[in-house]
């Protein structure tokens, strides 16, 4: 029924499209060939006889109309931009009726000269009113309203466009002026042998700033960032064969040969932060008009909801990159949760594909429903790094995530966080968010600043940053070393504190911000060595879970819920938010929370203890719980092409190298080989399962008086030793030796 009514409103407005197409072409041939017919020497004498020179414009406006009903078949509105063109159009006739001598003015009116009546009379009143030169400015005052009204645009906007446009122009062609007087004439230079490389004193010589392209020559007076301008680094002029052999002013290229080419360590280095020239700007699609599409949505949904008895109105409507809220003022008496559980008739009546209903939305009498846009847009970090609310960010751990439903960008600080958990099905775009987390802080943090322990067991999603500056080992991607780099960063957690209640200070700002040397609480001179802000990034903690469940839990709940003051901050990320993964002790630790699309709604209540997030589109659509925040804030995720971020890192790398932790590389590298055998418990779980016949982690416990993390290590050693088989999910374990076969292999060590 829906369907058939639609289709007779569309065809109503096709009829009306060609009779308005018909008519213009009428006035058209009378106009220029009045002697037709009685008809059209009727409309040419009433065309010219009302508007005189400007009868013309009436069959165009007519031939306008015609199309837009042929095209949209949609009723005609009449909007602030027809009255600025009509009043346009007026002054124009009354402008053209002035340049009549004024004794023959209403006759030439009558006549169907100048203005026509429309210009006779109004140039009539505006002379006996204002006089000649007060009516040419009551007629520029008019007309730049109409203007304002035609453009729909601010009188100081439309003045700052004027210049700028004419600035360009003026530039233009103040460069093709000079161009064509100063043109130079071609001159054939002979071949030259190219002159030798010259190697030049590196010693108190500035360093250059380098173009967009990678070109020397900016300016030499740029200073150095505050923390390193004692620091003297070395000037690589970078050749481009592009450019003239000879460079921009005749002379040869000078390079440094590649023995005096080192890359300086995160220690003694001039570090300059990467700009964003590295990002890609990207090219907006043109978007069509959506006013229309938002009042047939709202129309809609008004009567959708009072279809079903809830007479609301719709008060607000807020779109972003993703979604368009529509905020609805229930009446009186009508209960909230009778209009959440619409949510599936109003995606049905509005063709949306889910719906997600805020009941109610916080700080405001309204429940908003979300409804998916049919063009998403998409969000370019450069966009949101070029905002003021990054650039202006005191802190270097500054994050851009994303824009809300209104547009607004969203900037989070990590050190207020001051942890993070990620969740989100495959796909969703987790691991974009994490890329464009670790980009945010690198765009706004030296290595001196800011390091960072990154664990990625895909092996695929995070180690495009190894070798980076900012990094305190390489990208760890072994499921079973993620645990020694836990422990690792649990005793640096340790060794901050020891440094803190030595110099008496509380957490890592105070103590970066004590003198150079001081005395300690012992009444010892001590040098304090600034310390940086440390952030651990799993990628996937599920992984890590079933390898070593106990050691990376009990290391998590150690740093969340001590390492904020040190200055060790902590992002962890699952695409399966269960709770065997997203433990009551990892979640009750870690208050800040993202979720992106998952597949079910108790899954969403697993990380963000209530439903919603199985709504979500994917695609970069997220729900951001801050700590302290009422309710999640629905975000669209900026996006990070995988080419800017191999440019960025290509960037950092070229800076300088990492500058690795030793303790932790060491730790890394020997801490499993070195518990098989300081395990002085190895030899006798051995002779004990080889004689049971089976093994588990529970019988070593009962049998041995030990713990879990204990029996599941040794079980772990035994299974690589080849001495039990592979786990076989509630069966116990085979035994693959016997005990002479082990004391043969093994004993011999």
């Amino acid at each position: 029924m829906a369907i058939s009514r639609q289709a007779k409103e569309q065809q109503k407005y096709e009829i009306m499209g060609i009779i308005f197409l018909t008519v213009a072409v009428l006035c058209l041939i009378s106009l220029f060939n009045p002697s037709v017919g009685l008809v059209s020497r009727l409309v040419e004498r009433i065309l010219r006889g009302i508007t005189g020179e400007g009868r013309y414009v009436f069959p165009v406006l007519l031939v306008f109309f015609g199309l837009r009903l042929l095209l949209l078949k949609s009723q005609l509105k009449v909007i602030p931009r027809f009255y600025g063109g009509l009043l346009i159009f007026i002054v124009v006739l009354t402008i053209i009726h002035l340049m009549i001598p004024p004794s023959h003015a209403l006759d030439a009116g009558l006549k169907g000269k100048g203005g026509g009546i429309i210009g006779a009379i109004c140039s009539f009143v505006l002379k006996r009113s204002f006089g000649l030169t007060g009516t040419y400015v009551v007629l520029f005052t008019l007309a730049l309203v109409g203007i304002l009204l035609s453009v729909n645009i601010s009188l100081n906007m439309l003045i700052k466009r004027s210049v700028i446009r004419f600035s360009i122009l003026y530039a233009r062609f103040k460069q093709f002026f000079l161009n064509f007087l100063f043109t130079e004439e071609e001159i054939e230079i002979p071949d030259i042998p190219p002159s030798p490389p010259v190697i030049i004193d590196q010693s108190g010589i500035e360093a250059e700033e380098f173009d967009e392209e990678g070109n020397a020559g900016g300016k030499k007076d740029n200073p150095a960032p505050a923390f390193a301008k004692d620091v003297r680094a070395p000037v690589i002029t970078y050749y481009n064969e592009n450019r003239n052999q000879y460079g921009d002013e005749g002379l040869p290229a000078v390079f440094l040969p590649g023995e005096l080419e080192p890359l300086a360590t995160t220690e003694n280095i001039s570090y300059q932060l990467p700009t964003l020239n590295i990002l890609a700007r990207q090219v907006r699609p043109k978007v069509r008009r959506v006013s229309k599409d938002i009042t047939e949505s709202i129309r809609t949904l008004e009567e959708t909801l009072q279809s079903f008895g809830v007479k609301a109105r719709v008060t607000q409507v807020s779109r972003g990159p993703t979604i368009t809220r529509y905020e609805i003022q229930p009446p009186a008496g009508v209960k909230v949760s009778r209009i959440v559980s619409l949510s599936d008739d109003i995606a049905l009546c509005m063709a949306a594909p889910d719906v997600r209903i805020e009941a109610p939305i916080p700080g405001k009498a309204a429940v908003g429903i979300e409804v998916p846009n049919r063009e998403i847009s998409m969000v370019p970090l450069r966009e949101l790094l070029e905002t003021d609310e990054f650039q202006k960010s005191a802190s270097c751990l500054t994050v851009a995530l994303g824009k809300d439903i209104a547009g607004n960008p969203i900037v989070a600080d990590l050190a207020q966080m001051p942890h993070l958990l990620i969740a989100g099905a495959t796909g969703s775009g987790k691991s974009v968010c994490l890329n464009i987390l670790i980009a945010s802080i690198l765009f706004k943090a030296p290595p001196d600043k800011v390091k960072f322990l990154i664990i990625d067991p895909k092996m695929v999603e995070l180690s495009t940053y190894d070798g980076i500056p900012h990094l305190v080992s390489p990208v760890v991607t072994e499921p079973r070393k993620a645990a020694t780099s836990l422990r690792w960063a649990v005793k640096e957690m340790e060794r901050r504190y020891e440094l803190f209640a030595s110099a008496g200070v509380r957490d890592i700002n105070r103590y970066n911000n004590l003198p150079y040397s001081f005395e300690s609480r012992d009444g010892q001179e001590e040098e304090r060595k600034t310390i940086p802000f440390l952030v651990v990034i799993i990628d996937e903690l599920a992984d890590l879970m079933m390898i070593a469940p106990a050691d990376v839990e009990d290391a998590i709940c150690r740093l969340a819920q001590m390492a904020r003051a040190a200055g060790i901050h902590l992002v962890v990320a699952t695409q399966r938010p269960s709770v065997d993964v997203i433990t009551g002790m990892i979640k009750a630790n870690i208050p800040s929370r993202i979720s992106f699309a998952v597949s079910s709604q108790i899954d969403s209540r697993t990380i963000l203890d209530m439903a919603g997030a199985e709504k979500l589109l994917g695609r970069g659509d997220m729900l951001f719980y801050p700590v302290g925040a009422a309710k999640p804030v629905r975000l669209q995720g900026a996006f990070l092409s995988d080419q800017e971020v191999e440019s960025l890192v290509s960037f950092l790398k070229k800076q300088a190298c990492p500058n690795y932790e030793g303790r932790l590389i060491g730790e890394t590298n020997s801490k499993e080989n070195s518990q098989e055998f300081e395990d002085e418990l190895l030899p006798r779980a051995v002779e004990f399962l080889i004689e049971a016949g089976h093994g588990s982690v529970s019988l070593l416990q009962r049998r041995l008086r030990i713990g879990y993390t204990r029996a599941a290590r040794l079980i772990d050693i035994m299974e690589r030793r080849g001495i039990v088989g592979g786990s076989e999910g509630n069966k116990p374990r085979v035994v693959l030796m016997t005990l002479d076969q082990y004391q043969e292999t093994f004993h011999k060590q």
